[in-house]
């Protein structure tokens, strides 16, 4: 029996954004590839091999066409660490890089991974565009509201299929829950809410800085980042938390959670945005993101509200995280496990004229490995060279990513920020200064437009 403390156990197997494909044991690759034509054979290189870029590579190489033929890293122990991975599949050793401009030369790649920090983005898809690359960028697409209209000025003006890693809006249960908020049952949707409760992350420790460790580019690592002395905390999953290179959870979780919500309203940009949080868990560590944060989108007739915070599991309706359209009729919440319905049964006679009275829909639960869908659905589009079938094309993830950015900005400014998305700018100087990122290094943002 599938009770309610099985379905938690289940959703925190998904904290890392790949549920299960994270845990595939990679020697079955050997078994269920067969042999295919070299004719038809897609050749893929990955940048960024360590986390999800490397979910990806795994997910498409079910795919018998696939071959691997290149590995970028800025760290020659995950080169080796993942080639060691691959050779368990009878795959056979990829050429390796360190920097991904050479890995673009490569005249034997199809199609480019991206699985670096969120810093690197812009520059690595523009860039793979320009060599004549097809593209599967990890999100969010970019780490500012400047570099996502960059990628998507450049996508559009490209003929190359570019998918975006919101693996969410291929999994079966998402689509289906999307298509019962459409259906209007809900009634009148006055909220739309999101959130991540991750309990599992702990506090980033201070630690010192530290010379940088052999095999490492470090160089290339901070790209269009300032330069820092290397500091641990400040490298591979910790990123996440510094603002030189990512957004902190509104950026990393709520980019799949917050497109959700903006899908099932057929919503865009909010009108305006106020944000409040802070460091409050664990106010003297390492990581400069706020831990704890609660964001307001208003738009015409509904808002949007994110949440999140770390070292706590217990969010809204006893999920650690999830989307809820809350509307007159009833409630239809949403996350990794599953989806249901909980109906208004019991207003008061006052409110009977706010909409018909709704059916409970039991937990429908998850079905299916969303991100082999994900990769699938991309590599289907590239080999028929249709981007229309794409089920998270560029504007998805843009759309997203704009949300997310436009959330930490007001929560950096302190106040209520308006948004002209006639203009593309905010009503505050403060804010619009946040829009464009400072490159350095000798780096320089791709032109817009």
């Amino acid at each position: 029996m599938f009770n309610r403390r099985q379905f938690v156990k289940r959703s925190s197997l998904y904290m890392m954004g790949v549920g299960t494909s994270l845990f595939f044991p990679i020697e079955l690759l050997a078994k269920i590839r067969t042999y295919v034509s070299p004719n038809d054979r897609i050749q893929i290189g990955v940048i960024g091999c360590k986390g999800m870029g490397f979910a990806d590579l795994i997910s498409t190489l079910k795919m018998p066409e696939i071959q691997v033929v290149a590995l970028c890293d800025v760290d020659e122990e995950v080169l080796r660490a993942k080639t060691l991975e691959l050779e368990k599949a009878k795959i056979q050793k990829p050429k390796w890089y360190s920097d991904y401009r050479k890995m673009l030369d490569d005249k034997d790649i199809d199609v480019v991974i991206i699985g670096t920090p969120d810093h690197w983005h812009c520059l690595q898809l523009t860039d793979a565009i320009a060599a004549g690359k097809d593209v599967y960028c990890e999100k969010p697409i970019a780490n500012s509201i400047a570099e996502s209209n960059a990628m998507l000025n450049a996508v559009n003006a490209s003929d190359r299929i570019v998918q975006i890693g919101q693996w969410q809006r291929s999994q079966p249960h998402f689509v289906d829950a999307i298509n019962y908020v459409h259906s209007g049952k809900l009634g009148k949707i006055r909220l739309a809410k999101a959130w991540a409760y991750q309990g599992w992350m702990k506090p980033v420790p201070v630690v010192a800085d530290e010379p940088i460790p052999k095999g490492v580019d470090y160089d290339m690592w901070l790209g269009p980042a300032p330069k820092r002395p290397f500091n641990a905390n400040r490298f591979h999953f910790n990123f996440r938390w510094f603002w030189d290179y990512a957004g902190g959870l509104m950026t990393d979780w709520g980019v799949h959670l917050i497109d959700y919500a903006l899908y099932g309203m057929k919503a865009s940009t909010p009108k305006s945005v106020m944000a409040l949080g802070g460091k409050f868990a664990y106010p003297n560590d390492a990581s400069e993101t706020p831990d704890t944060l609660q964001t307001v989108y208003e738009y015409d007739d509904f808002s949007i509200l994110w949440e999140h915070a770390t070292g706590i599991d217990g969010g809204n309706y006893n999920r650690n995280h999830g989307i809820a359209f809350i509307g007159n009729n009833g409630t239809l919440v949403l996350d990794r496990g599953g989806w249901e319905v909980i109906p208004e049964n019991n207003r008061p006679d006052w409110s009977e004229n706010l909409g018909p009275k709704i059916e409970q829909v039991p937990l429908q639960v998850n079905q299916g490995n969303g991100l082999d869908l994900h990769t699938a659905n991309f590599i289907n589009a590239v080999k028929t060279r249709d981007a229309s079938k794409l089920t998270a094309p560029i504007e998805v993830g843009y759309n997203t990513a704009l949300v997310c950015h436009m959330g930490n900005v007001a929560y950096k400014t302190g106040t209520k920020v308006s948004w002209s998305k006639e203009q593309g700018v905010f009503d505050s100087p403060g804010a619009n200064e946040l829009i464009t990122p400072i490159y350095h290094n000798g780096w320089k943002l791709p032109k817009i437009g």
